[in-house]
């Protein structure tokens, strides 16, 4: 038997007698299997590659999971038997995690982050800054995949972007009709783009949240239309970043009010599923809490900074921007989760904006806004990848099966993500 087929996907036989490549419902495709392993690295250079340029040139991440995807199907096809067990759409979606992981944590986790030293003509900061937020970054997807699944990011809820590279990996996986469908979208999402039509917008408003994609429709028209209006730009005075350090809040209480509730309280399969994924929350929150810490104490001792701080002003920097990290992380986690776009920037920017206030020096500051801007991005990106990932096992929570492809999606991000950026 060939170890490398058998390790992307493992084959049985049909009712026909024809070969399936085709997971059993055992067995989930390895990411450090050969094939997988090697499609991963090439795929992790070329999305950090078009993650870093068109962050660079634009100011934009764009989503490359379909990349992914269709490298693995088109392999696929090829009569090789090496390939041939990429026809698995578990195969695919290590795939299309790998790619999504290295272009949005090379872009928005790594490169973004380190420039703002650079900006600030502080060269010296650039490899500790760089060795930080690449362990933010890890630290970040490991996060959403243990949270994954909680009261707190629930598996059923929308996170669009994963709904739609599912569906695509689906589509490409049935053929037929399903395939029409996508290329009709992918032919309406082209010729909308080239009249400057805001098409992933409206992808996105397809597949989002009621409630969420209303707010955003609301929040954008009340930003365009204040200024003229009412002679008022809620932009500059700042008041959209308030609401979402209100709304972060909100979510850091209720996440608190999860994990410290009573469990077990009432008998039943759901209610004991719902108390293990609060322990499970609530022990994930306690490490990560630990992770940033050391993190925090890292950037600072590593960058210098803690040379212009008196003892006092320095603990207050690293408790302060371990907070921070955490509010971040859940406000653009549950962003991301509801409407399919996460506010990284704009929330590093308060943190910024409450550091400023607090009285920290600017070499601090340049930390704190380049720690702060690289927590969240993989987190989010980390949670389109587990959705799609559990929409193709069938959504089955509480699964070997779902455990161990969630558990290999996370492994295939992680080797993903960090390297090509270095």
């Amino acid at each position: 038997m060939n170890h490398e087929v058998t390790a992307a996907a493992p084959l049985h036989d049909d009712q026909d007698g024809r070969r399936d490549a085709h997971p059993s419902p055992e067995l989930h495709p390895k990411a450090l299997a050969p094939a997988n392993l090697i499609l991963t690295v090439v795929l992790s250079v070329f999305g950090a590659i078009v993650g870093i340029q068109m962050l660079a040139s634009l100011g934009i991440t764009p989503s490359t999971s379909l990349i992914g995807a269709l490298a693995a199907m088109t392999l696929a096809r090829v009569p090789l038997a090496m390939f041939r067990g990429f026809r698995s759409v578990h195969a695919q979606n290590l795939a299309q995690t790998s790619i999504s992981s290295a272009t949005f944590g090379a872009a928005n986790s790594l490169f973004l982050p380190i420039g703002i030293p650079f900006l600030f003509g502080l060269p010296d900061m650039v490899v500790p800054m760089l060795v930080g937020v690449s362990l933010a970054m890890l630290l970040d997807a490991w996060l959403l995949y243990r949270m994954f699944d909680t009261p707190a990011f629930p598996a059923k809820n929308p996170w669009p972007l994963g709904i739609a590279a599912a569906e695509a990996i689906k589509a490409g996986d049935g053929g037929g009709k399903q395939a029409w469908l996508l290329l009709g979208g992918l032919a309406t999402g082209v010729a909308g783009a080239v009249f400057k039509l805001p098409m992933s917008a409206f992808g996105v408003a397809l597949i989002g949240g009621l409630g969420a994609m209303t707010a955003f429709g609301i929040g954008l028209l009340v930003r365009g239309y204040s200024a003229p209006l009412f002679g008022l730009d809620i932009g500059a005075r700042y008041v959209p970043h308030g609401m979402m350090i209100g709304a972060g809040i909100v979510a850091l209480v209720q996440v608190g009010r999860v994990v410290l509730k009573k469990r077990g309280a009432m008998p039943g399969a759901a209610v004991s599923q719902e108390a293990r994924g609060a322990t499970v929350l609530g022990r994930s929150l306690r490490l990560g809490s630990v992770g940033y810490l050391a993190i925090m104490v890292l950037l600072a001792v590593g960058t210098g900074v803690y040379t212009g701080m008196s003892p006092g002003m320095l603990v207050c920097f690293v408790v302060y921007g371990t907070f921070a990290a955490f509010v971040h992380e859940l406000i653009v986690g549950i962003a991301a989760m509801h409407s399919g776009w996460f506010p990284a920037f704009a929330v590093a920017l308060i943190s910024l904006l409450i550091g400023i206030l607090i009285g920290f020096p600017p070499e601090a500051l340049v930390v704190l806004a380049g720690f702060s801007a690289a927590t969240g991005p993989a987190f989010a990106d980390m949670g389109y990848d587990l959705k799609a990932g559990h929409l193709l096992r069938g959504e089955a929570s509480g699964t070997p099966f779902e455990a161990e492809g969630r558990r290999e999606q996370m492994i295939a991000g992680m080797v993903a993500s960090p390297w090509p950026s270095w």
